[in-house]
């Protein structure tokens, strides 16, 4: 199991990797954080919006992500609906396979399952 600063740790890791991936810098809400007996969820959006706080430098499709308590893994959640539906989905076992829905902070790589 592991702890919150590994967790977190892992989160900044998987911000770090999009900011590669994407050439975006990205930076996680520093208040935020929703924990969950299964590990803790994270939200992000892009440097500049942090800095500005406007609206309009947002970015689209930062949804929020969570870090697995177990296994460390990273559950990316989309945002086609609200995250209470997402978390549903994960609860119950019925998230969509998708190619890019989990990332593993050990290979730094993306996979469905």
């Amino acid at each position: 199991m592991l702890t919150d600063k590994e967790m977190r740790t892992i989160g900044e890791k998987y911000i770090d990797f999009l900011s590669r991936e994407y050439d975006t810098e990205y930076m996680l809400f520093p208040e935020y954080i929703e924990k969950k007996a299964y590990g803790n969820i994270y939200a992000f959006d892009g440097k500049k919006y942090f800095e500005t706080q406007d609206i309009k430098d947002h970015l689209i499709g930062t949804a929020p992500f969570l870090v697995e308590k177990e296994s460390g893994r990273v559950v990316q959640f989309g945002t086609a609906y609200p995250l209470e539906k997402y978390l549903d989905f994960y609860e119950n076992n019925t998230l969509t396979p998708s190619l890019d829905r989990y990332w593993y902070p050990d290979t730094e790589e993306f996979s469905h399952k």
